[in-house]
């Protein structure tokens, strides 16, 4: 791969988006450009998104080493939306594809070994590092949480929602606060990786959801039986 390399990253998976723009050189990420999304616009606005910020750099698709997308967990729709835009991209850019865990780019983002995500209904997605093992995530209720011993000493959080369920369940933890994790913040943390020629299969990408769909949940109980 060529240096310096060009990096593309997307997130769909919060109440906001972002796509960001970068450079990497020697290890070193130059961010070129990021653009917010709004919440709930993901499909309608995305794709735009992303050749605004390439017309902006004045960089063609094609021009690009690779993207980034951060598939999860989060809202159905947005992680749906977000890694089927990734593919299409890439696929038609024949371009590699780097897919990490929202989870995981919020951990990064505060240098806390694990961390937690409002998942709504009174849950949190959460990611628990441990010495001993490879890091774990799950879709986890109050009922769940205090089963999980020892808890983590130290996880990073960027929500209310997830901050009350936390410290309900565990009120000596270190909570370390963050804003929400964003684009540019899944392509530092991916960059080694990059670099490293380390990329998914784009054919077997899927969004790291934690939870089915509302459809699968709250569908034709004969339909769930199937989707089994």
């Amino acid at each position: 791969m060529r240096e310096p390399t060009l990096l593309l990253a997307i997130d769909t998976c919060g109440p906001y988006g972002s796509v960001a723009l970068a450079r990497l050189h020697a290890g070193h990420v130059e961010l070129l450009g990021q653009i917010e999304l709004a919440g709930r616009t993901y499909s309608a606005t995305l794709v735009a998104a992303v050749g605004e910020l390439l017309d902006r750099a004045r960089i063609a698709l094609a021009s690009l080493d690779a993207i980034v997308v951060v598939n999860g967990p989060g809202g159905f729709t947005g992680v749906r939306v977000g890694v089927s835009a990734a593919k299409g991209l890439a696929e038609g850019a024949s371009l590699p594809l780097s897919a990490v865990s929202r989870l995981e780019v919020l951990a990064a983002r505060t240098h806390a070994p694990s961390a937690a995500l409002d998942a709504h209904r009174h849950e949190i997605f959460l990611r628990i590092a441990a010495p001993a093992s490879a890091p774990r995530e799950l879709l986890a209720s109050p009922s769940d949480l205090v089963q999980i011993h020892p808890p983590p000493d130290r996880i990073a959080v960027c929500d209310d929602a997830a901050v009350a369920l936390l410290r309900a369940a565990w009120p000596a933890v270190e909570l370390v606060q963050s804003s929400p994790p964003m684009a540019a913040d899944a392509l530092a943390l991916c960059a080694p990786r990059i670099e490293a020629g380390e990329f998914v299969d784009i054919a077997l990408l899927d969004g790291h959801y934690l939870r089915r769909s509302d459809a699968e949940i709250f569908g034709d109980p004969a339909a769930r039986t199937q989707s089994a």
